[in-house]
This record gives C-alpha cells, structure tokens and sequence, in this order.
C-alpha cells in the first residue's frame, strides 16, 4: 500500500506491528514484542499478544518501536523563529497568541516529523518578561492551525504562558525604551501584572452575573487570570541559579504551576529545585557560542535533578537545537549520569506530564494515541535512524520516501530556516 492508503487503512482496520523490539517507557522493555493500534489508539502491547481478526499486520522484526517524542520548548512553524511573538513596545505581553504568527506548512514542521517528534509545545520568543500563549501542537499532516492543535479551548488552544528572566528582558536601549535594565526592576514589573490581574479577577468576581459592573475587557490580564486559576501553566525561560531562584520565589507569591526551562545552572541548585516542586525542561548545551548567562551550564543537569528527585523533560528550542537531534540530549546526559530510564522517559513521557498531556501521549499505554515511531536501532546511538514516525494511527514520516528523506538529511534550506543575518545575531547573544 502507498503512504496515503495505508494511513487511511489504520483508521478501518487494526494494524498489528510484530516482531519489534518495543519500549514502552512505562514499562520494562520487551525484547520482542506487539503493538496494535486502531482507530487511531494503541489497543493492545506485549508480547505473545493475540491479533484481532482481519488486521493489517506489518513485520518489523529488527526495529524498535516506541513512544512518538515530545517536545516541551520550540519555536518550528513560527514564522520569524524564536523571534516570533511580541514586539519591542514593552516587557509584558501577556496578550500575544503565538497560534496568530504559525505556519501550518512550515518545513521546520516536517522537520521535527523526520526527527521523531510527535508532539510539541510551540512558544513565542524568549526576550520578555511575558511572551504570550503558548500552543501544543500535535504534528499531524494538516494545512491549517486547527488541523495541528492538540486541543480548542474557550478562549483558543491548549497551551501554556511563556515567561522569561535572566538577560533576555533587560535590553534596555533606543530601540527598547520601556524594558527593565536591572534584574530586580524585571520582578518588580512581574509582580505588578500578577497584581493587576488578581484585581481584574476580582472585579469580574465582584460583577457577578451583572454585565454593567463588568471591568472592560483585558486579553492580557484575562490570559493571567487563566495562569493564576492554574489554568495554564507558566513555561519560564530561566538559566542561572540566581534567577531560578527569583522564578520560584515569584510562583510562591502568586501561586501559579511553573516549567523551569533551560535551567543551566540546574546542577548548583537541584535540592532547591526538588523542593519547590516544580519540574524542568533543559536543553544539552554541547556547542560553542550563545549567552553570558549559560556560561555556567553542564552537561550533569539531568542526572543532577534526577538524583534530586525533579520531573525532568529535554527540548530543542528549535532552532537553538535541530529538532532531528532531540535524542542526542537523553543519549549525552546518560554519558554525563543520568539513567537510561530517566533519558527515555524525558524525551517522551515525562514532557507529557511536563505539559499534562500523559493521559493522551508519552508511553505506548493501551487507550493512549497510537503516536510512535519505527527506529532503526537503539534510540541513544548514533547510528540509529527514525525509519517511521506515526501520530494517531497515521504515517507522517517514512524516510524510505525519497522526498521524506529530505526532510530527515536536507541542510537549513530544506529545513526552511531562513538565514536573516540580523535575526541570528540576537538569536545568538539573547534568544535561547
């Protein structure tokens, strides 16, 4: 069968994938083993697993088989990159909606398909205090933001607040007018939003069901009503341990859940960050350049907060890291420390807990989404390719395709990263 009809064939009929060796993520590996998938669910996993009548079986003897990735921090299908989001008129920008600056046909999301990524949370860039809505996206073959989104809600889509510290929101100059110049002034202007919002909420409280005693309508403190109900979690940028610090001093204060991101002084902190509770999405940092303020990074984050105790998930911040190259972090912090159960589990299920998604996606459970992908080897070598990469029963990646293949081994071109000089110079000294 052709890509298209054996796609629409896993929505008719069971497809048993044999003979694979299978890693579930929430359980022991199985040296050789099942999945059935249908109607775009996992039905069944394990091995010696009977096969329903008339199913569709492939033998994938020699692959292994397991959960589609997810990624808890990227910019892919945003059309100018991390740069995506607010502007320069301000520090907080809680009203931006990063679903209004994405392109559903954005090679970068291809990109990340060929790079095993099934499920990803899209952010605006990093340069402000608030950014804006996040959106989690399910990398589905489609045209348009719907067609991608995980989920609507009654305000848009599922997603997170993007928040940030550390240098990237003190750029004050002629350009930035209106931005903090010192740390201190950056939580002073967070804590002042949170507060304003907390009124807002409860005036709306106080209105009623009476429409006149209504405050007018605010976008950006309605999104920070949401993030105070625990309504959306706050994805906050953050590297040294001094920041950090003030980012769990602030969610103390105002209560909300909190993501650290990049945390790459994570390793001078881990029992401060194992008590606040809050888990961390990191980067693996394994190339010259960047920021001041990642100087201090080291590639004994992961085993550092695992030993403490924290959630921890990778991500890419595509195109800080090549989405093709996710597995590179769990396989280089298993070299640094961390444990392969640990490394597997946070490229996949722990970013599903990361962004609450773990009833839907992250382990090859039975009743999950059958999002998954054929490798041709161990996921933490190398040597090893995703041949396959399916979301919800559907193949959306097949690197024997000559034009897929493109996708997976094509330079910055294919992938539809635009080389704007101007743009990757703040990328290099403020974005990630």
């Amino acid at each position: 069968l052709g890509l298209a009809s054996l796609a629409l064939a896993g929505q008719a009929r069971p497809i048993a994938f044999t003979g694979a060796r299978i890693i579930p993520v929430d359980g022991p590996e199985i040296p050789t083993g099942t999945l059935i998938v249908k109607d775009g669910r996992i039905l069944a996993v394990g091995a010696g697993i009977p096969i329903p009548p008339g199913a569709e079986v492939r033998d994938v003897t020699g692959r292994t088989l397991m959960p589609g990735l997810v990624d808890s921090h990227s910019h892919i299908g945003c059309m100018d990159g991390p740069l995506e989001g607010p502007d320069n008129t301000g520090p907080i920008q809680a009203d931006v909606r990063i679903w209004d600056g994405l392109d559903p046909r954005s090679a970068t999301i291809r990109r990340a398909r060929a790079g095993g990524i099934t499920t990803v949370n899209v952010m605006p860039g990093s340069g402000f205090l608030l950014s804006g809505e996040t959106i989690y996206l399910k990398l589905r073959q489609g045209d348009s933001v719907d067609d991608l989104a995980f989920a609507r809600t009654p305000t848009g889509f599922l997603g997170g607040m993007k928040m940030a510290n550390g240098t990237n929101a003190r750029r004050q100059g002629p350009q930035t007018p209106n931005f903090p110049g010192t740390r201190a002034k950056s939580a002073a202007l967070v804590r002042e939003a949170f507060i304003k919002a907390q009124e807002y909420r409860q005036k709306i409280a106080l209105a009623g069901k009476d429409p006149a005693k209504l405050p007018p309508r605010d976008l950006a403190l309605e999104a920070l009503v949401e993030v105070l109900d625990g309504k959306r979690v706050v994805h906050h940028h953050t590297h040294r341990q001094d920041d950090v610090l003030t980012v769990i001093r602030l969610q103390k204060e105002f209560g909300f859940k909190v993501v650290l991101h990049h945390v790459s002084e994570a390793w001078a902190i881990p029992q401060a960050i194992a008590d606040s509770k809050a888990p961390c999405s990191i980067i693996f940092i394994d190339s010259p350049g960047g920021k001041q303020e990642a100087a201090g990074w080291r590639p004994v984050n992961g085993a550092a907060l695992e030993k403490a105790g924290v959630r921890v998930g990778f991500h890419t911040d595509d195109p800080i890291t090549d989405s093709r190259w996710l597995f590179r972090a769990a396989a280089l912090s298993v070299r640094a420390g961390m444990s392969r159960q640990a490394a597997l589990g946070g490229l996949t299920l722990e970013n599903a807990r990361i962004l609450d998604l773990q009833d839907r996606v992250g382990s090859l459970t039975p009743g999950k989404d059958a999002d998954f992908l054929l490798l041709s080897g161990d996921p933490l070598s190398v040597y090893t390719h995703v041949e396959e990469t399916w979301v919800e029963g559907r193949r959306v990646f097949d690197r024997s395709s000559a034009a897929q293949r493109e996708d997976a081994v094509g330079g910055p071109a294919n992938a539809g990263v635009a080389p704007n000089p101007a743009a990757w110079l703040v990328l290099e000294g403020e974005e990630f």
